[in-house]
């Protein structure tokens, strides 16, 4: 039997997906990259928020009316479990998120025709497969690195604690046992996510262990970039800031999700009540060059005008060199969801909206300081028309912006090249590869 896998989601989502896949592989199995040419199809489903739910759902559909055996994973599955099956009852399986190895069980309970099979742990507890090589869907000049799953903070609009469970990280050697494969296999950049990455180590070695493991990834000859994602604000401790400012291949890039700027409205939605602009002064001080990256949720339940207004003037005075800003999303069996003061769409639109637009501003003068001077880029690729794609440090794949630029010879994907920035738009950053 061919299988085939559907990835929806973060890119923890994508980590786990190749797990399985190199589960699979590592019992035999045959995969392919096309879903038509499928008798099993695995769709690792996301459950975030309600338009991520129905991207997912279409997915399982759609192979479904193909008449392939589908089989759900993901945050979904252990999100719905049983409503999921009665509504979709062609489903040939169903594993949670901490059941990543009971794929395996799954894929023969199929092949011996017998009935529907779910394997979902009611109290999920991730255990990472430390014998499994991942089977990369992408392989490129980056990729990612999970060094823990599960979360414990419990942040009011948030599902992920109950469909993932508490944070547990992964032992410090493993991780630069995974990186240096990774850098044998032609990687230059690795990414470390997690649910929180700053977070790291608490459990395991009862402090906080994200700079010793920073320390020992720094020491890997072929990597040259390393990347850290999701941090929270709370644990960007002196001890984080100071490793990053020293350690010449961790990127001068912190991404730390602050939500609001508003002291009520960060009480309601759990999270730290902190001076958020002391903490980003004392970043951009203490690391030389950084750029920071947040995340805003706008229309939380209750948040009124002059609320809204307070972050918008937040995010005008700190002036972020990147930024999202999404809707609030109700979600079942969250505190939010009780809260009284539900907003409309309408105004939910309109409020990240003004936002953005005052971001797109803001990341046109910051992208405009760049003109003119040389900065180090990784090569991604080539557009059609041969212009070379590449990102710069201050950028995240998939989220920023990228670089482009010409070059009278030939560059590889991964390298790392000196950029001369000749012009800027909004996002993107344009130039020439100079020696």
């Amino acid at each position: 039997m061919k299988i085939a896998l559907i990835n929806h989601g973060c890119a923890k989502n994508l980590v786990d997906a190749e797990l399985m896949l190199g589960l699979l592989d590592k019992n035999g199995y045959t995969i392919t990259l096309d879903e038509n040419d499928a008798d099993i199809v695995i769709v690792n489903t996301c459950s975030f928020i309600h338009d991520a739910e129905q991207e997912s759902v279409q997915s399982i559909l759609q192979m479904i009316d193909e008449g392939k055996k589908v089989i759900v994973a993901g945050c979904l599955s252990q999100k719905h479990d049983k409503d999921l099956k009665e509504a979709i009852p062609e489903l040939a399986g169903m594993i949670g998120t901490s059941n990543l190895n009971d794929i395996i069980k799954i894929v023969k309970n199929i092949e011996r025709e017998k009935e529907y099979q779910s394997i979902i742990d009611k109290a999920p507890k991730y255990i990472y497969p430390e014998e499994i090589e991942r089977q990369q869907i992408t392989m490129g000049a980056s990729s990612y690195i999970k060094i823990g799953e599960g979360c414990n903070y419990r942040c009011g609009y948030c599902i992920i604690p109950k469909l993932r469970g508490n944070y547990i990280s992964r032992p410090i050697e493993n991780i630069v046992n995974e990186a240096k494969k990774l850098a044998a296999k032609g990687v230059t950049e690795i990414i470390l996510i997690a649910q929180d990455t700053s977070s790291y180590g608490i459990d395991l070695y009862g402090k906080q262990a994200l700079p010793e493991l920073l320390e020992e990834l720094n020491k890997i000859e072929n990597i040259s970039w390393i990347r850290i994602m999701y941090a929270y604000p709370t644990q960007m401790t002196d001890d984080l800031i100071n490793a990053i400012a020293k350690l010449d291949k961790v990127v001068k890039y912190v991404d730390i999700p602050l939500q609001h700027s508003h002291p009520r409205v960060l009480e309601s939605m759990k999270r730290p009540v902190m001076d958020y602009r002391e903490l980003v002064k004392k970043i951009r001080d203490k690391i030389p060059g950084v750029s920071i990256r947040t995340s805003l949720i706008v229309g939380y339940p209750g948040e009124t005008e002059e609320e809204f207004e307070h972050l918008y003037q937040f995010v005008k005075d700190v002036k972020f060199d990147r930024m999202g800003a999404f809707e609030y999303s109700r979600e079942k069996d969250t505190y939010s969801d009780t809260l009284k003061g539900h907003l409309s769409a309408k105004i939910k639109q309109e409020r990240r909206n003004k936002l953005m637009e005052l971001q797109q501003k803001i990341s046109l003068e910051n992208n405009q300081k760049y003109i003119d001077t040389t900065i180090k880029c990784i090569v991604e690729g080539y557009t059609d028309d041969g212009v070379i794609i590449l990102r710069s440090e201050h950028d995240a794949p998939e989220i920023d912006g990228l670089v482009y630029a010409n070059c009278e010879r030939q560059v590889v994907p991964g390298d790392i090249e000196n950029v001369k920035i000749t012009e800027a738009d909004e996002y993107d950053l344009f130039g020439q590869i100079v020696d």
